[in-house]
């Protein structure tokens, strides 16, 4: 390595060392001016609940939904997604669609003819 190279990585890192604790303590002032927020929200919310205003509570968004069932531990319901279609797909999707259920139906109006007759009365032996 040459001489000017290693005297540039060792004014870099020199200069790096010396940011380390100014960026450690503007965090650490970060860090404590969001638990002071929390904790000064977490009193308002409190003191809002203790008196009982007949507020009625905001619709929830996709989002906050998902947010507040994490909170709670409980599943998130799924966001349904509405498809962004032409006119001529969607009517083509649903004629599509009418013809499966239209053939799903026949194929339970018919039922499946088996080899073997299965209808017999009482005393009368099975043909075969």
């Amino acid at each position: 390595m040459k001489l000017k190279t290693l005297k540039k990585k060792i004014r870099r890192l020199e200069t790096r060392l010396l940011e380390g604790p100014k960026k450690l303590a503007k965090l650490k002032g970060k860090l404590a001016a969001l638990v002071k927020a929390d904790a000064a929200k977490a009193k308002k919310k409190s003191t809002a609940r203790a008196a009982g205003d007949g507020k009625q509570k905001p619709n929830l968004t996709a989002k906050s939904q998902v947010k507040a069932a994490d909170a709670k531990g409980a599943a998130p319901e799924k966001v349904k997604r509405k498809l962004n279609l032409s006119p001529e797909r969607r009517e083509q999707l649903a004629a599509a669609m009418r013809a499966r259920w239209a053939a799903k139906r026949a194929a339970s109006a018919t039922p499946p003819d088996g080899s073997a007759s299965h209808h017999f009365t009482i005393g009368e032996a099975p043909v075969s």
